[in-house]
């Protein structure tokens, strides 16, 4: 039988036999063996405690203390029963009562008080201020922990795995800390409840003794008196080993050996600490009246240990090659399968600075860029729908000073500049030399701008101008970086976790799809499809619902993603509206008629196939038409038939890469449409 089902059956067994023990009577061999293993318990609790290198070795404490607290409660009931009922209770308590404490109440008395007065009020009120604080701490350190845990993993220094791994051991350990100081509590009501058992045994012993049975006072005062002691004393020295053990558990910090290795070894890592300690022992033997032997033994001995230690400087040589052999011990080797494969990994998505920007991820400098792209992957979530990848972020010793590049898998795909003691200024019209600095182009949005010293923030603030930090460049370049590549980092286990959140909500929904025969690599182009254009997958229901329906019908992903745009057209024409007021530009009838009678289908979509001289003159006046709306402040979109306008996003990609293509199917009844241009070109018979 398995450890785990011993666990199952026989400590649930165990814990109600402990409460039958107090309504059930015991024979006197089996109290006998339950002391036993009571005092079992409390030695094995105490060894444990010492040779735990982390307090969560021992997570379970809390619990056994309660449980063994009532297991020596238990057996002091069954004992109690046995000396009122027949004045007898065992070969174990008998011995503790004559042998032990010499057949004296009055020293066992005196011992009983002792034993209580060190667990109570030493050992136990002690371990429970440190538990108390030790919890108060750990609650206060948690934040500190999860932060550094994420910069960790933002850093690419531990994987997921690890973050999770080390975020829950940060939760056991508070819990237990808190568990701790409640358990401690059950020791202090253990000991109150020692002495009100002792007393009730002497009272109703000497009441049994001399009304029921008929003893002599003094017969019934030394006979029962006796195993009132001897029940005291079996019960009290398991309890302080117990106590003794929450005291070590709770004061025990985090090493990587046991108690008495480190006890040993911490006390012994001085030789002059020792010789002193020898000498100041051996000298007190000359101090007249306190007797020579023993001071002089003691002494002698820890002098001669002290000569067995080594010196300082053999310490400190011992250290710097134990560090050295730890060093190249961690190194990793470079030529073994799991440290090539590793190096051969492509991250999805990375972040390169140079040299000198290392100041930005350095918190101890004040850096908070790592917290920074924490926030912004929560926000791209929340903005796209999907979860961003990791940044990966590493310095770079080939990218030139103040440089920083932005990677997708493996692919540098953008790159920017942050100066050290530098802040961004936009404007053109600071540009012109009215402020001192580096006249650069704004990475995102191409506007000029210019990088001054952090000293003129303020007179740049006091002209009105937008002034821009070095971390918040590298994030907001960042954030435009996923939008634009969000198709590509969309990974087909992204997929399978989208799936798996919807099913948790939507079961039927994620039914259908699987009885549609829909593989995860098709919903994966959908989605890529949808985010190659901006359109935002949050809304993942009817996004599957429209691909178990359509997937019926065709495979093909341009048929399916346009099926899916004109579900979430009200949603995505509510993207580029301003107040309720969507701006549009639109084809001149006879052209987008004349242009639906080239549409082709192809291995990748619909195609408008024509003359490529007239599809360039359609796309530039499409751009130029845009160009002149954007300078007038509006952000119109383009919109043309439904059939259309797959194969017009495709067209003006490369001449107009920001401008929005919808179809009318997808405007929605609740906005208003400010038609500002229709485009049109020469010859449209050319077509």
């Amino acid at each position: 039988m398995s450890s785990s089902r011993i666990g199952q059956i026989v400590v649930p067994a165990a814990i109600v036999g402990i409460v039958a023990m107090m309504v059930v009577p015991l024979p006197t061999v089996l109290v006998d063996l339950l002391l036993v293993v009571n005092i079992a318990l409390a030695v094995l609790a105490l060894l444990s405690s010492m040779f735990t290198t982390r307090v969560l070795e021992f997570s379970i404490f809390p619990s056994f203390l309660l449980i063994a607290t009532l297991f020596r409660l238990a057996l002091n009931v069954s004992v109690t029963r046995l000396v009122l009922l027949d004045g007898y209770a065992g070969k174990v308590i008998e011995s503790f009562g004559h042998f032990v404490v010499g057949g004296s109440v009055v020293v066992g008395l005196v011992i009983f008080l002792i034993l209580v007065v060190i667990q109570f009020i030493v050992i136990t009120n002690g371990a429970g201020r440190v538990a108390e604080v030790a919890a108060r701490f750990t609650l206060d350190a948690m934040p500190g922990k999860q932060m550094a845990i994420d910069a960790d993993l933002n850093a690419g220094t531990i994987d997921e795995y690890e973050a999770k791994s080390r975020r829950k051991e940060i939760a056991d350990e508070a819990d237990f800390y808190g568990a701790m100081d409640g358990a401690s509590k059950f020791v202090k009501g253990d000991a109150i409840a020692a002495i009100v058992i002792v007393i009730i045994n002497l009272v109703g012993g000497f009441i049994v003794g001399v009304v029921q049975k008929g003893m002599p006072f003094g017969e019934a005062i030394e006979h029962y008196s006796l195993l009132t002691v001897g029940d005291g004393l079996v019960a009290q020295i398991p309890a302080l080993l117990i106590s003794l053990s929450s005291g070590l558990i709770v004061t025990r910090a985090a090493t990587e050996a046991d108690l008495g290795t480190d006890l040993i070894k911490q006390l012994t890592s001085h030789r002059r600490t020792m010789q002193i300690a020898g000498g100041s022992v051996a000298i007190l033997a000359i101090v007249p009246g306190l007797p020579k032997p023993p001071f002089l033994l003691v002494g002698s001995l820890l002098l001669f240990f002290a000569s067995r230690l080594p010196t300082d400087d053999q310490i400190t040589q011992r250290k710097a090659v134990e560090a050295a052999q730890s060093k190249a011990s961690a190194a990793p080797t470079t030529d073994t399968p799991e440290q090539i494969v590793n190096d051969m990994r492509v991250e999805p998505l990375e972040l390169e600075i140079s040299y000198d920007l290392i100041d930005l991820v350095d918190a101890s400098r004040g850096g908070d860029l790592l917290d920074r792209v924490r926030s912004l992957r929560r926000k791209l979530a929340m903005e796209l729908g999907i979860v961003i990848p990791l940044v990966r972020t590493r310095d770079n010793l080939d990218l030139p000073a103040h440089t920083y590049a932005i990677r997708v898998h493996g692919v540098e795909v953008a790159r920017g500049e942050a100066p050290a003691g530098h802040l961004l200024v936009l404007g053109e019209e600071n540009t012109n030399g009215s402020l001192p600095g580096m006249v650069t182009t704004e990475p995102v949005f191409g506007l000029p701008a210019i990088w001054v010293p952090e000293e003129f923030r303020h007179q740049a603030e006091i002209m009105a101008a937008t002034v821009v930090d070095r971390p918040s460049v590298v994030t907001t370049h960042l954030a435009e970086v996923v939008r634009r590549n969000a198709a590509r980092l969309l990974s087909r286990q992204d997929v399978k976790t989208l799936v798996d959140i919807v099913k948790q909500s939507d079961p039927v929904v994620v039914d259908e799809i699987n009885a549609a025969g829909v593989t995860h690599g098709e919903i994966q182009r959908v989605l890529q499809a949808l985010l190659e254009e901006g359109v935002a997958v949050r809304d993942l229901v009817p996004i599957f619902e429209v691909i178990s329906e359509r997937s019926r019908i065709t495979k093909d992903t341009e048929t399916i993603s346009e099926a899916v745009r004109l579900s979430l057209g009200p949603a995505i024409s509510s993207m580029y509206a301003v107040d309720g007021h969507l701006p549009i530009l639109t084809l001149e009838p006879r052209i987008e008629h004349a242009l639906a009678e080239t549409l082709r289908p192809g291995d990748h979509g619909t195609f408008l196939a024509m003359d490529p001289a007239f599809a360039e003159q359609l796309a530039l006046a499409v751009a130029r038409d845009a160009e002149a709306a954007e300078a007038r402040g509006i952000e119109p979109v383009f919109v043309c038939a439904a059939q259309l306008r797959a194969a017009m996003r495709k067209l003006l990609r490369a001449a107009a890469p920001r401008l929005a293509v919808l179809s009318y199917s997808e405007l929605g009844t609740q906005l208003e449409l400010d038609p500002i241009g229709v485009v049109n070109v020469v010859q449209p018979a050319a077509v």
